[in-house]
């Protein structure tokens, strides 16, 4: 009995011990539980309880370019703005360009967007460069009133004036070099001149972009955000305007519906310029750094909400060339149109104003 009485007391002294240790895992657990606000369940592995619905707050909501449309109040001006962003499923894709452009020309060098802003170095410039203001491009049709013949360049005579553009020595640069050169000294060509497209017709798209593509020659396009996105026969679609971003021209903005910016309150004036900045960053990815008043109409009014925007500057109707650090919101411009034969449009660029 003896030889046997010892292992029976060991095995439940080891038994206890045992059963102590299961005990105060089980018992730390269970706190655990209580700290996080759980609790034991004695339901199987499978049962599921639902999770309740989002909630989707005001300050958890995606700012759309369709919200911005029937939303007219904007941020505040200030150089931070909001991030916009395109929902997934609806991401376009670039139109094709085959068929559309000729044999593919060298990458065009002087096209990217800068991320930097032209801080002035505090040195007074006064620049010439011949900025060309185009509109439609195509004849226009028989019943075409006043304004339209005289707006309208047939693309014949637009291969016609950058051909000799070309043969003159002329380099075309876009604005942000342009923008660089007056606000920093930064080197240009020669012979610079800046190619810009007001209103954004579709035109610009199928007649202007395959002349200007074969020639590797930048320019400008001066968009209604509106009028693209109605879908208006007659302008560009979000689609081109990608299509020739890619290629190298830049696209900015002439105001969300091309009324007059000049005597206008500060809220007009931020739904209009805000608003249109706002849209093409959101289409395109870029942000739009200049602006191009609608039929020339602006005041100092404009000018300041438009550099509280952080537009870099702005192009006028005003005819000239010369181009001042100063005023970086008033460039003028060389109007070309239907008679502008490319004598005429040299003789244009070789004035002295």
């Amino acid at each position: 009995m003896g030889s046997e009485v010892k292992p029976l007391a060991r095995k439940s002294e080891a038994t206890l011990r045992y059963g102590a240790l299961v005990w105060m895992v089980a018992s730390l657990f269970w706190l655990g539980g209580c700290s996080r606000g759980g609790s034991v369940s004695a339901a199987p592995a499978s049962a599921t309880t639902p999770s309740p619905a989002l909630e989707l707050t005001p300050t958890a909501m995606t700012y759309t370019a369709s919200s911005a449309q029937t939303q007219p109040a904007l941020p505040s001006l200030s150089p931070a703005t909001a991030v916009v962003e395109r929902a997934a499923t609806s991401t376009p894709h670039p139109v094709s360009l085959a068929g559309l452009l000729p044999t593919p020309t060298p990458t065009l060098a002087a096209t990217s967007q800068p991320t930097y802003a032209p801080t002035p170095d505090g040195v007074a410039r006064s620049l010439r460069v011949p900025i060309l203001m185009y509109h439609y491009l195509s004849t226009p049709p028989d019943d075409a009133d006043i304004y339209r013949r005289d707006l309208s360049v047939s693309p014949e005579l637009f291969a016609a004036q950058l051909d000799r553009l070309l043969a003159e020595g002329y380099t075309a640069v876009n604005l942000y070099q342009v923008i660089d050169a007056l606000q920093r000294g930064a080197p240009l060509p020669e012979k610079p001149v800046v190619i810009t497209f007001d209103d954004g017709y579709r035109d610009n798209y199928e007649n202007a972009f395959p002349l200007l593509h074969a020639r590797n020659m930048p320019a400008t396009l001066f968009v209604v955000t509106d009028f693209i996105d109605e879908q208006r026969p007659d302008y560009l679609t979000w689609d081109m305007a990608r299509t020739m971003l890619a290629a190298g021209i830049s696209i900015e903005s002439h105001s969300r519906n091309h009324a007059s910016l000049a005597d206008q309150g500060d809220d007009y004036l931020v739904w209009q310029l805000l608003g249109s900045l706002e849209t093409i960053e959101y289409e395109l990815g870029v942000r739009p750094r200049f602006l191009s008043y609608p039929a020339g109409d602006y005041d100092q009014r404009t000018i300041d909400i438009a550099r509280s925007a952080n537009y870099w500057a702005a192009a006028t109707t005003k005819q000239g060339a010369l181009l001042n650090s100063a005023h970086p919101f008033e460039l003028s411009r060389i109007r070309v149109r239907n008679t502008t034969d490319p004598d005429d449009l040299i003789r244009l660029l070789a004035l002295d104003w």
